[in-house]
């Protein structure tokens, strides 16, 4: 069934480790018959254009990693992978994670545990600490203690597991920096707030949503509004980071800094920053726009390919360029030493012992699961009048078989209880999602004192995130658990309901 062609290594190594993990092994956790997991398997592998798909909510669960990476594995093994119809890499005209890769990715093998958090000894991933342990590292005295803090255009309080155990903490900070428009649940807390621009007062290239485009397109947007004298969020960001350094505020050169974030970026692509510096009249993020875009894999590569493409380009061009859709990379993007994709890194290897336990546990009666809403995005957009208009969508949905198991009506309001704390929400039964599931939108619990947030306040919802217990992590990313956490339901109007007669 298999064809990975010739750019993977490992193959044996996770051939073995499927041995262990037969269709018998898993058709009752997966709620799929093992005749039905053996027929998806051969006509997955012997269609020519199909693919397995995998996106957040796969991600934010208790084995989000090990899920994430099999769906790699199987694409991989059943020759999906690179290819048309299967999953591809998309070539953005900017700049990529493969020529740009993160600190600890240079070598394509990532670098995890390499020191530990302090009080809960947490490993590193990536350079970073999982959120879930900020509290107690600024409640936690002692040598090392979190002490200063600065967000940028975040709400960690409504969007971190057991953010109400944040909220309590952030005043113990001495010092917190808040670069954001809003003043909300977690900017209300800060010393100092320093508002940036709106979107409609700078200009705008979407290089963050590009990295995921099936087609290669470029486009940049020139801003709407003169923001007249006030600092741009980029001249905001790098004094910030001067007086992280320990320079005097009157000291700090923005220029200088610019220059050298340029220069650094010139040298990741073989040139001289000073020298190519030379070619603008002016610095900052357009600066750095232009030098992803020429070097990019339709620029001009800076004269040497006549008609490439460059930041003027784009500006003559306001619908933006398609430079067509995803195209074969491998082995080229490939940043290990034999070009090579490693199939079975022993991180991941070593989590199927803490699978293995799960699934000896018995299955929880309820859990309770993410969902987003087309008028939603995080705690992002719930000031904005014209998007909260209707009904009530922070609501918890049931299916009639659990509701009523729990003796819930639709509309009720309950209160959902974790190991972590308790949330009271309404209630809508449907037969839309499956019996032992109930499922929330996140991003909810404004409404918090101190707050600038009137529209979000008058319908402020309820924080999933109360429910998530900090140390409920994936453990190799140490990404919190936001889908599938043990809940129980307890419908205090109940009671008051008159029974059946």
């Amino acid at each position: 069934l298999i064809n990975p062609g010739p750019h993977v290594d490992g193959v044996d190594t996770m051939r073995a480790a499927a041995a262990e993990w037969p269709p018998e092994r898993v058709s009752a956790v997966t709620g799929i018959g093992e005749d039905r997991i053996r027929r998806l398997a051969r006509e997955l592998a012997g269609t020519e254009r199909s693919v397995v798909y995998g996106r957040i909510g796969l991600c934010n669960q208790e084995f989000g990693s090990l899920a994430s990476w099999l769906v790699d594995v199987i694409n991989i093994l059943t020759g999906h992978f690179d290819t048309p119809g299967g999953a591809m890499f998309p070539a953005p005209a900017a700049w990529s994670i493969t020529t740009a890769p993160l600190p600890g990715l240079e070598d394509g093998a990532p670098e995890f545990g390499r020191w530990h958090t302090r009080v809960r000894g947490a490993k590193e991933v990536l350079g970073q600490a999982p959120v879930s342990c900020m509290a107690e590292e600024i409640a936690t005295p002692g040598d090392g203690q979190l002490k200063a803090l600065i967000t940028v255009a975040g709400n960690p309080v409504l969007s971190t597991p057991a953010g109400d155990k944040l909220d309590e903490v952030l005043p113990m900070l001495e010092a917190m920096i808040s670069v954001d428009l809003w003043l909300n649940e977690t900017t209300r807390h800060a010393d100092v707030l320093l508002p940036g621009l709106s979107p409609l007062e700078q200009p705008h290239h979407d290089d963050l949503i590009l990295l995921f485009a099936i087609h290669s397109i470029a486009n940049y947007s020139a801003p709407v509004f003169d923001p007249g004298d006030r600092p741009h969020e980029w001249e905001i960001l790098i004094r910030l980071t001067g007086l992280c350094t320990g320079t005097p505020a009157e000291d700090v050169d923005v220029a200088a800094i610019d220059d050298g974030f340029f220069d650094y970026l010139a040298f990741t692509r073989g040139l001289d920053g000073a020298q190519i510096r030379k070619l603008y009249e002016h610095g900052g993020p357009e600066r750095m726009l232009d030098l992803t875009l020429r070097t990019g894999p339709f620029g001009d590569q800076y004269g040497k390919n006549p008609g490439g493409l460059t930041l003027d380009m784009l500006k003559a061009n306001p619908n933006g360029i398609d430079f067509g859709p995803m195209v074969p990379q491998l082995p080229d993007l490939l940043a290990t030493s034999d070009k090579k994709i490693r199939l079975a890194p022993q991180y991941l290897l070593d989590d199927l012992p803490r699978l293995a336990a799960r699934m000896q546990r018995p299955a929880e009666p309820l859990v309770l699961v993410s969902r987003r809403h087309l008028r939603s995005n995080n705690t992002w957009l719930h000031n904005v009048p014209a998007l909260m208009k209707g009904k009530d969508r922070c609501t918890l949905l049931i299916h009639p078989d659990d509701a009523a198991r729990c003796g819930i009506a639709d509309s009720d309001i309950v209160t959902v209880k974790s190991a972590a704390g308790e949330i009271t929400v309404p209630v809508e039964v449907t037969d839309s999602i499956k019996p032992g599931v109930v499922s929330m939108p996140h991003g909810w619990g404004h409404g918090k004192p101190g707050t600038r947030m009137s529209v979000a306040n008058n319908s402020p919802g309820a924080n999933t995130n109360v429910l998530s217990p900090p140390t409920f992590i994936d453990e190799p990313s140490g990404n919190g658990v936001l889908n599938g956490i043990p809940v129980t339901i307890i419908d205090d109007q109940a009671r008051f309901r008159p029974a059946p007669t």
